[in-house]
């Protein structure tokens, strides 16, 4: 199985969040004949019930390759042409995570050791998997991780704060609205506040930004509403306490605020020889803390497409991230 038969297998298994089991058996099958090769370990490190992480070592990790396993709905299978790979996940990370298997495959049959993989569950929803890893470490100086980068190593991407606006009011006619209180006119007149705020901007990750993401309330067009209820989006450029004190002002307490997510950006390392960008999105680098090694990010594909009906990996990008990784272990194993 070459490397794009291997990015095919993948995504051909779907392993939307939270029904990654599927994927983690194939990864733990592919990983063990790898590992029964090479005089490596393969191990499921359990996250939650039917979900684990899969981790292989080969020796004493110096070096850690890891992305997620998970995708984002809906599933659909993969196809191909002469350029590239198609189907759910084949940028996010699919083709990812094919180019660090046979990069790690190439690097052990010329001898290298001192290398692991690891591959978790849960990134596109709360990095999960990422989180329980942390607390499990083995002693890998150096990690890095995997994103549709397209080859190029990233020195930083953008956090995420992730928060839930619930507005209530009280029903009446609407033939006689001084009789209720509309939650939707409450939840709208906080959203135009929050989305004029003026928000941070980082000399490197340049400006935060925010997307009111879902509205939903009400019960009929003829009833004032109730109950209202929004969802926004920050992509944030620090440790987001700026921005969640500037919300917290805006909403003066006229609607409940609860946080779902908050994850800080990160700024990266480089290395020399290897051409560099900067990312919008966010990844599992800030919930590892550090406990798998200093962070790198890099990867093939190209994150416009991912999320789309239109996600696909060129060939060419998954054959050159195969080299870019093992040139990467390579100068990480002598630094």
């Amino acid at each position: 199985m070459n490397a794009f038969e291997l990015t095919r297998a993948l995504v051909d298994v779907e392993s939307i969040t939270e029904n990654e089991e599927a994927i983690g058996n194939l990864l733990f099958a592919k990983l063990s004949e790898l590992a029964a090769r090479h005089a490596g370990r393969v191990e499921r490190m359990p996250v939650e019930e039917r979900r684990f992480n899969v981790l292989a070592t080969f020796g004493d990790p110096i070096v850690t390759l890891s992305t997620h396993m998970d995708t984002v709905p809906p599933f659909f299978p993969s196809s191909e042409d002469n350029q590239h790979i198609w189907g759910r996940g084949a940028c996010d990370t699919k083709g990812i995570i094919a180019s660090m298997i046979f990069a790690v495959r190439e690097l052990l049959e010329a001898g290298q050791k001192n290398m692991a993989l690891l591959f978790v569950v849960g990134e596109e929803r709360n990095s999960t998997g990422a989180i329980v890893a942390a607390g499990q470490p083995r002693g890998s100086k150096f990690l890095i991780n995997g994103e549709p980068t397209e080859n190029k190593l990233a020195l930083g991407s953008k956090g995420a704060l992730r928060l839930q606006f619930t507005a209530s009011g009280r029903m009446a006619h609407s033939a006689y609205p001084e009789l209720g209180e509309s939650a939707i006119e409450k939840l709208l007149d906080v959203l135009d506040v929050v989305r004029r705020l003026p928000l941070p901007n980082d000399k490197i990750l340049g400006p935060s930004t925010l997307n009111i993401g879902t509205i939903t309330g009400g019960r009929a067009p003829n009833v004032i509403p109730d109950h209202a209820q929004a969802e926004i989006f920050t992509r944030l450029v620090d440790d987001g306490v700026a921005t969640r004190q500037a919300i917290n002002n805006a909403v003066q307490g006229k609607l409940d605020v609860k946080e779902l997510l908050n994850t800080p950006a990160v700024h990266l390392g480089g290395l020399d020889g290897f051409e560099t960008t900067v990312v919008a999105f966010t990844t599992d680098i800030p919930w590892f803390g550090g406990a798998w090694g200093k962070p790198y990010l890099l990867g093939p594909g190209s994150i416009h497409v991912a999320h789309t009906s239109e996600e696909r990996i060129p060939k060419n990008q998954i054959l050159e991230a195969i080299q870019i990784y093992k040139r990467m272990i390579k100068q990480l194993m002598n630094a």
